[in-house]
Formats: C-alpha cells, structure tokens, sequence
C-alpha cells in the first residue's frame, strides 16, 4: 500500500489565498456583518436598504481582507503591530561621561 504524504503539515491555514488571521477578520465580519443586517431588518428599516447595506458592507470587507493579505503577509499584521508599540526614539537626558564611567560595587 501506498500512502500520499501530507505536504501542508507545519503550514498555517489558508482558504482560497487568505491566510491565518485574516481568515479570522474575513470570518468575524461577514458574521458582524450578518448580524448588523438582522437587527437592522428587526427594527424595521426597508428590505431594499438592508440587503444594499449587506452586499456593500460584505464586498468592501472581502476587498479590504483580500487587500491586508496582498499587502502584509502572512504574520505582517503582527508585525506591523509590534512596529507600532516601539519607541520612535530614546531619549536620555544624562551627560555622556555618566553614561561611560564605571560604576563603584555597593558592599
């Protein structure tokens, strides 16, 4: 017997080209977006404007989640996260010969 070898093991999941968290932000907008269309319909707007709200609404999150992928990547989005929580620059107020003098053992 033989067996096909399992190539995508180690991969992170992709599903028609997104990958990782943007099938987590594709998945939890079209479901907030579905949800907006049911309390919207609910509370007694016209049927024609929700529904134009749901397909406006779900096309310019799948362009704007397919966009992200393109543009950052796969872990790009954590990446420019951790770029955002760094310092721009340092700043240190003391006179350099305090900053290279040695300093004395406290017994």
């Amino acid at each position: 017997m033989e067996y096909n070898i399992n190539k995508g093991i180690g991969k992170s999941v992709e599903f028609k080209g997104l990958k990782s968290q943007y099938l987590f932000i594709f998945a939890g907008g079209l479901l907030s977006v579905f949800v907006l269309f049911v309390i919207l319909y609910m509370i007694g707007i016209d049927q024609w404007i929700c529904i134009g709200f749901g397909v406006i609404a779900a096309s310019v999150l799948v362009w704007l989640t397919f966009d992200l992928n393109r543009k950052y990547g796969e872990n790009g989005l954590m990446k420019l996260m951790a770029k955002r929580q760094h310092p721009r620059y340092l700043i240190n107020r003391k006179i350099p010969y305090r900053l290279f003098r040695k300093k004395k053992k406290a017994l």
